[in-house]
């Protein structure tokens, strides 16, 4: 292996305990693949299996916390214990080839299509749709909150009664956490909502629900992650600055680490006036020296990212590297990383190892990865 990239293979022991063997984590990605109930299908554990040898740890694709929230046909469940079994088998697939498993957990909120939802209305902090054309959500109810909060933790229970070694909870990407963030969808005058100190409430009740949780029913180390995105195009949104806010309050939590949700690692604020300076950095700089930051955003190569490592993020998540190339790690550790595919070709899917529902997505959305005949 090349010496420039040691410090990608360094290990690390989070504050919770868990070790991972090395600085690589990969990215949650929607795969489209679980059956119609929500249960995991050999497809997709193929799919995990190919690329869960080499990374530090593997966080899932989303998990369902609460029928509600559901965002996406195939998608993985976590809604009850019938589903433990199911996450069982993900759990032990990535852990076979000696990963760490963190299971992602998630609700929709306004985002969650209609079609896949029991009563077909979706629900958010307030009543605002997320663009002119979307289904308008119902403003959730007291107790449609606490019902929420409650499912955080109870699918951390069924994550650690499945064998997972974390959750990261998803508080980016519009989701129903960030919804309640964000002063575009949350637009309540109650305790959950206002003033920022108040649109923090709920994300902050949720991670403290998580945290209960895996205090009163793991009996070793349990890792606990949270994802967030930094900024909102929409106006009113979340600034930067909002978020600098946030993740100070999430710093002080019992947290092992911040994932930043961004398309590309170096880009810059787009509603700021300082654009220059990456997001994930400028985050890093203000909570890096009490949490560790994830980092993530188009970073192909081994030498994008440890020119990315170089700016003291400690971790690194890939996803489309890793779709192109499930062997990103293991082809450095043997120091063939000129073999590494930077395109997804057409005709690679069996070797790829990819199911046919994610499949259908890459090679149908143009623009997200460089595909070639």
């Amino acid at each position: 292996m090349n010496q420039k990239y040691e410090k990608i293979f360094q290990p690390y022991k989070f504050s919770s305990g868990v070790e991972v063997k090395n600085r690589i984590m990969m990215a949650p990605m929607t795969t489209y693949s679980s059956d119609d109930q929500g249960v995991v299908t050999d497809a997709e554990l193929a799919y995990y299996a190919d690329r869960s040898a080499g990374v530090g740890a593997v966080i899932t694709a989303c998990a369902f916390v609460i029928a509600g929230g559901k965002g996406f046909p195939g998608q993985l469940s976590a809604e009850d214990d019938s589903f433990i079994p199911s996450l069982r088998k993900l759990a032990e697939t990535i852990q076979s080839n000696g990963s760490k498993a963190i299971l992602q957990i998630y609700h929709g909120g306004r985002q969650s299509p209609p079609e896949l939802l029991p009563d077909n209305q979706p629900v958010s902090a307030s009543s605002v749709a997320s663009k002119e054309d979307a289904p308008v959500p119902r403003e959730m109810s007291e107790e449609d909150i606490q019902d929420v909060i409650r499912a955080f933790g109870e699918a951390t229970r069924r994550a650690i009664e499945a064998g997972f070694d974390g959750v990261e909870i998803h508080g980016a990407n519009t989701y129903l956490l960030q919804q309640f963030f964000s002063p575009h969808s949350n637009r309540r005058t109650d305790k959950w909502g206002g003033t920022l100190g108040k649109r923090l409430i709920f994300p902050l009740t949720v991670v403290n629900e998580v945290e209960k949780t895996v205090a009163e029913h793991a009996n070793k180390p349990f890792i606990i992650g949270y994802r967030l995105s930094p900024e909102e195009g929409s106006n009113p949104g979340i600034t930067l600055d909002d978020t600098l806010q946030l993740v100070d309050r999430l710093a002080n939590q019992n947290l092992d680490y911040l994932h930043i949700s961004v398309g590309h690692f170096w880009n810059g604020s787009f509603r700021e006036s300082d654009r220059t300076k990456s997001r994930i950095v400028k985050i890093y700089d203000k909570v890096g020296n009490r949490i560790p930051v994830v980092g993530v955003g188009a970073l192909h190569t081994p030498d994008e990212v440890a020119e990315a490592m170089e700016t003291g993020v400690p971790f690194i998540a890939l996803g489309r590297e890793l779709l192109m190339e499930p062997h990103w790690i293991e082809k450095i550790r043997s120091g063939k990383e000129m073999e590494i595919r930077t395109t997804l070709s057409k005709k690679d899917q069996a070797e790829l190892v990819i199911p046919d529902p994610l499949w259908e997505k890459l090679i149908g959305v143009k623009g997200w990865l460089p595909v070639v005949d």
